[in-house]
């Protein structure tokens, strides 16, 4: 009986090692990860550009009203 029992446990735990994951999933795992990263960056990276842009374009326009506001004579 505790023959069978050590071959059946040895033959699950063969059975378990068998079923992990080959190599090939493995990097596939590895790339998919990678370029996941490589994606967000890219968008982190387009949002500073756009963020920066759009201040850019706020105090351009905050230039413009105090020119604006500067060469308009005031009301007594």
């Amino acid at each position: 009986m505790k023959k069978l029992f050590s071959v059946l446990v040895i033959a699950g735990m063969a059975a378990l090692v068998a079923c992990g994951p080959s190599a090939e999933e493995i990097a596939a795992k590895a790339k998919a990860t990678a370029d996941s990263l490589k994606a967000i960056a890219t968008a982190d990276s387009l949002k500073a550009v756009a963020t920066a842009d759009s201040i850019a374009v706020a105090e351009k326009a905050k230039a413009i009203e105090d020119s604006i506001a500067a060469a308009t004579p005031k009301k007594k």
